[in-house]
């Protein structure tokens, strides 16, 4: 079955970096994109960034650009969030997706398998 499985979130003080990992298992890789999302308390679920199958095409969102990279080794079947300049706004759990659509769409609905969540918290 597609598993999701995300890593690396802690607790990191502002300007600070870290780097999330998504191992997928199951079909999840052949899907045409993956993707990372995050989600604050009270908060919407917000799109972040999403990569193509080979990793050719990237989108990020404007809250991301510039500090956020998203990346996949897919010989490791591992898609990567490097998160630099992190600030205190950035802080919520962050989870990776497997989806099919324009890499540009930014839909939760986009997007079949869900990881179960890292927590990122950025302090001040």
């Amino acid at each position: 079955q597609v598993q999701l499985v995300e890593s690396g979130g802690g607790l990191v003080q502002a300007g600070g970096s870290l780097r999330l990992s998504c191992a997928a298992s199951g079909r999840a890789f052949s899907y045409s994109k993956m993707g990372w999302f995050r989600q604050a308390p009270g908060k919407e679920r917000e799109f972040v960034a999403a990569i193509s199958r080979s990793g050719s095409a990237t989108s990020h969102a404007n809250s991301a650009k510039g500090r956020f990279t998203i990346s996949r080794d897919n010989a490791k079947n591992t898609v990567y969030l490097q998160m630099d300049s992190l600030k205190p706004e950035d802080t919520a759990v962050y989870y990776c997706a497997a989806g099919t659509g324009p890499i540009g769409g930014s839909g939760t609905y986009e997007y079949d398998y869900w990881g179960q969540g890292t927590q990122v918290t950025v302090s001040s």
